[in-house]
């Protein structure tokens, strides 16, 4: 079965053609205002990747109500536009994505695939606020996770690479979103998401947790208005807010010349990571492996040997070689020093073929697969 990957963002719609071995053979980047290409754009691109027998879409947020892909239909496009109140900044995009490319390929079988939904089994403890009953039932509030795709596909090829002996792994999705997974033997049992993306981790732009009597401080005391304060936390803060760029690698080349914004940037974004990791280390129990993905995590040999640095207590070491030599990318690398009691890995982050084994699942055309991971 050949999959059509749909992955609609703000300013982007990427399509991606996977074919029954999950070889892409075609790639296709749109430019697009929320989601949206245009109409004879999308369509040259479609007869450019000809021959899709199903569709697979990434959907950042599936609610309390799919917590597994489901095949799309009027029905689920309905419920996904009414949970458009918990991500007004992702689900129109999705909904979107959905709308046009359906439009264009009236014929062609379609799923939708959740970044929530790899978390939805978390535990009580790990999902709840602690807050009112009637404000968690009311405004179907708890945490939701993201990042769920990647994460998922993170933990599976780790298993993989470990002859499936890793059954205790956290996953540090680090890109301009960053987000860390607890995973137990293939399942995700706590994450730093939560009911927003905003949560957990220092980000490019994100701030990442705050305290919430900030805000209100902010909103009574400041006189600044909510609009303006959610734009600045997720547009205007992280590492841009601390250093004055949300780019990794500059952040990291301006470190090195000893800028003191850089620094402090970068010693935060270290110190929240290593402190997330252990926290995700603490809810599983023990550390198996520690798996680094996305754009920063599979290509900053200093990120993950900072990271690194303050978790040998948890028994966690790279080997310095392994780990510059994997930031090239062409593979995904084990890069544990010898002997280390935690294996660690970098690995590219491949949601398309998340999203494609997600896509063959629910259409009754699932590939065997080795046993390892799950």
């Amino acid at each position: 079965m050949r999959v059509l990957v749909v992955n609609a963002g703000s300013s982007s719609v990427k399509l991606s053609l996977l074919d029954a071995d999950d070889t892409v053979i075609g790639h296709q980047r749109l430019a697009a205002t929320a989601g949206v290409a245009g109409s004879e754009e999308l369509a040259r691109a479609l007869e450019r990747l000809d021959g899709a027998d199903a569709v697979g879409h990434r959907v950042v947020h599936g609610g309390p109500d799919f917590t597994a892909p489901v095949r799309l239909d009027e029905a689920v496009v309905r419920r996904l536009r009414e949970l458009t109140d918990l991500a007004p900044l992702h689900q129109p995009k999705s909904l979107a994505g959905i709308d046009a490319v359906g439009a264009a390929l009236p014929g062609t079988p379609a799923v939708a695939c959740f970044d929530t939904a790899f978390h939805a089994g978390l535990p009580a403890a790990a999902a709840a606020y602690a807050l009112p009953e009637e404000w968690r039932s009311r405004y179907r509030i708890r945490r939701y996770g993201f990042h769920g795709l990647a994460h998922a596909y993170a933990a599976r090829r780790a298993a993989e690479l470990s002859g499936g002996a890793a059954g205790r792994l956290v996953v540090a999705h680090l890109g301009a979103g960053a987000s860390l997974a607890a995973v137990r033997d293939g399942a995700s049992v706590d994450t730093t998401m939560g009911f927003t993306p905003l949560e957990g981790l220092v980000m490019a732009t994100r701030s990442g947790s705050v305290d919430p009597g900030l805000v209100l401080w902010l909103v009574q005391h400041a006189g600044i208005a909510p609009a303006r304060i959610a734009q600045t936390l997720e547009h205007e803060s992280g590492l841009l807010g601390l250093a004055g760029t949300a780019d990794m690698r500059e952040v990291l080349a301006a470190a090195d010349r000893g800028e003191e914004p850089a620094r402090l940037g970068l010693e935060v974004y270290l110190h929240r990571l290593r402190a997330g990791i252990a926290a995700m280390a603490a809810s599983l129990g023990g550390l198996d492996a520690l798996v680094f993905t996305g754009g920063v995590g599979e290509a900053s040999a200093a990120v993950r040997a900072g990271a690194a640095e303050g978790l040998r207590f948890l028994g966690v070491a790279v080997d310095a070689a392994a780990n510059g030599a994997a930031d090239t990318g062409e593979a995904d690398a084990e890069i544990g020093a010898a002997g280390a009691r935690v294996r660690t890995f970098a690995i590219a982050a491949r949601e398309d073929l998340e999203i494609a084994r997600e896509v063959r699942e629910v259409l009754g055309a699932v590939r065997p697969r080795a046993a390892a991971g799950g």
